[in-house]
């Protein structure tokens, strides 16, 4: 597994627009917690796959193969990773506060995906804000601009 994903940064800053393998850590460990949070309810839709691949594609300007690749590498990490610390410690390392409550917010977008959020959703999402030491007002805050955007969007389209 060390490997694979070796490999893959290795790769990625064989690109142009290299980065410090920091970043790229980081990158897996963000994607390793928003799967987290898509597979909390036991039921991952291609709706959910495709937010995260926008999230992931948005977020840290990655070609579509890179993307494809950081997911599955993420998704297996989740799969063997004992807990979470692994990922959210090298996130509070390196995460200001404000981009921990924006990943928080990222999480909260991909639970609304299939329209509501699940109770196992939410658990999963308040624990791991505050293992982020996101504090309970803006774990509120974020949940709230993530419901008012889907409201608004719906207003508009509805």
């Amino acid at each position: 597994m060390l490997d694979a994903i070796q490999q893959f940064f290795q790769r990625t800053l064989a690109e142009p627009e290299a980065r410090e393998d920091r970043t790229l850590t980081l990158e897996l460990a963000t994607a390793a917690l928003l799967c987290e949070v898509m597979r909390a309810d036991y039921a991952t839709g291609e709706a959910e796959l495709e937010t995260l691949r926008r999230m992931l594609v948005e977020r840290y300007h990655l070609s579509d193969t890179a993307v494809d690749e950081l997911m599955a590498l993420a998704q297996q990490e989740v799969e063997e990773a004992v807990d979470h610390y692994q990922f959210v410690s090298l996130i509070k390392d390196h995460y200001g506060y404000a981009q921990r409550c924006e990943l928080v917010q990222l999480m909260w977008q991909l639970a609304w995906v299939d329209g509501a959020i699940d109770p196992l959703e939410e658990h999963r999402i308040r624990r791991l804000a505050d293992l982020l030491h996101v504090g309970h007002n803006d774990f509120i805050l974020a949940k709230l601009a993530v419901q008012k955007a889907r409201g608004d969007k719906e207003d508009r389209h509805g």
